[in-house]
């Protein structure tokens, strides 16, 4: 194995599931936004319930099916990049990922059609039952798949014969020491990424005075939703740190850029990490407060990177600066929520339009989190696979050349260069129509959902949207 076919294996793994976990991170959320709405309408009947439903299951059957796409590829790398890896952890790891596909992708499967077509043919409790089905799989695939990250970065319950992982307790490998946190962290994520997706939206009509009932409905919905799981994001993010102090403490200190062990550690806002040098440059430190942050007590002790040989250090500067993004985001967005009750209380809500295109500009701050959260979990981990027990260099397939992996990176770059603008296009073609789409539905169509013309989704609004496209804001309707 040539130390390029190494490099160019993690860019090419990287590159694939960047991409993917933007789609997950959406269609987790909106399949339960779908729920809700479902639900409003089933024990309501108001028509704007059923046009938003209609409206963001058409968003979201185009999402899935990219997701379904760039998550096929993903698989087939474990057996071509990283055979060593998958011989090794294969006892463990395969029956985890079987689960994720028996139990979540088929579930999703078996109800998705009903969902998207069901409609008409199908009684109403029965649609809310295939809606139910959908979300229900997407989280239980988030279950498995958080199930089996979480595994390689705090192994247990698991044996080591002849270097290969052999269960031992199933319990401890699927409940191991971080998987609570980082499936509620996820999952969290994945419903805040949605929220600001629907925010955006709304605020987008507010903004040209169409679909103005849809419109306030959305934007209260979302900023309600955020209002509770913004803050209850950085208290999950909080006992996820304390989390990794105890299990993942290398990799707490390079999140840190903290190089020696010591109490009263300052809380680094800013600094250009030398790992050479094992020093900050340009720190900018609050005294004491990385203590009080991560062990609850000014004086609690934080360990340095120079309690660990320099081969098993992480590079430093990247989930440094991942990590402050992240949180970085995380207070805009509570800035974002406090102005939004600003003005709430001063009955401009929907009508301030700075406001407005802040909201706009938000829409994607979920999926920079998400990525940015991404980065400073698995580059931290670095130098392991399995971590402390399996190194990356160690799982890559023997026989790879560089050549190889550039080829194969060359060709998944090309793809999804090409599948996510178009599915972005198509998507913003929907958001276009709006939630009072036609009778029928072209976008299903032309996205190789259904060979047929069928019936609307969202169906037409009825009266109780409110107005016509150039309605004025109000009061979102109760």
């Amino acid at each position: 194995m040539s130390p390029s076919a190494l490099i160019l294996s993690r860019l090419q793994f990287a590159w694939v599931i960047a991409w993917h976990i933007l789609l997950p991170a959406f269609t987790i959320g909106l399949a339960s936004y779908i729920v809700v709405l479902e639900a409003l309408y089933f024990a309501r009947r108001r028509e704007i319930y059923f046009a938003l439903s209609g409206f963001w299951t058409r968003i979201f059957a185009v999402s899935f099916g990219m997701g379904v796409v760039s998550g096929v590829v993903m698989p087939f790398q474990f057996g071509t990049n990283w055979s060593r890896f998958s011989d090794a952890t294969a006892n463990v790891l395969s029956p985890l990922l079987a689960y994720e596909g028996l139990m979540a992708f088929f579930l999703e499967a078996a109800f998705l059609g009903v969902l998207l077509f069901g409609r008409k043919l199908v009684p109403p409790w029965t649609h809310l039952l295939a809606a139910v089905m959908v979300a229900g799989g997407t989280l239980l695939s988030a279950f498995w798949i958080l199930a089996t990250n979480s595994w390689m970065q705090t192994p247990a319950g698991y044996q080591i014969v002849n270097g290969r992982f052999f269960p031992r307790d199933w319990l401890q490998i699927v409940f191991n020491p971080s998987f609570p946190y980082r499936f509620a962290h996820m999952v969290v994520a994945c419903y805040i990424t949605t929220a600001f997706v629907v925010l955006g939206v709304a605020a987008h009509y507010l903004r040209r005075g169409r679909f103005a009932a849809e419109a306030r409905m959305m934007m209260s919905m979302a900023l309600g939703l955020l209002t509770v799981l913004v803050p209850l994001q950085m208290l999950i993010g909080d006992a996820h740190g304390r989390n990794t102090l105890e299990y993942q403490p290398a990799k707490l200190a390079a999140i840190e850029a903290r190089w020696k062990t010591e109490r009263h550690v300052p809380l680094t806002l800013f600094a250009i990490p030398d790992q050479r040098a094992a020093a900050n440059r340009y720190a900018l430190d609050v005294p004491d407060l990385g203590s009080l942050i991560l062990t609850h007590d000014p004086n609690g002790a934080v360990r340095g990177l120079e309690d660990w040989p320099r081969s098993e250090w992480p590079p430093v500067a990247i989930p440094f600066f991942a990590f402050r993004i992240m949180v970085g985001i995380a207070l805009l967005m509570l800035a974002l929520i406090i102005v939004s009750w600003w003005l709430r209380a001063r009955g401009r809500l929907y009508t301030a339009r700075g406001f407005l295109r802040l909201c706009e500009l938000a829409s994607p701050l979920g999926f920079l989190a998400v990525l940015a959260g991404w980065v400073t979990t698995e580059v931290g981990r670095q130098p392991w696979t399995v971590y402390g027990l399996l190194r990356t260099a160690d799982s890559v397939s023997p026989s790879l050349t560089g050549a190889d992996v550039a080829l194969s990176l060359a060709g998944y770059a090309a793809v999804y260069l090409i599948i996510y603008p178009v599915g972005i296009r198509h998507m913003y073609r929907i958001v276009g129509r709006g939630p009072a789409g036609p009778a029928t539905e072209p976008e299903l169509i032309e996205s190789g959902l259904s060979e047929q013309p069928i019936q609307a989704l969202g169906g037409q609004a009825s009266a109780d949207r409110g107005g016509g496209p150039h309605t004025g804001p109000g009061e979102a309707p109760r």
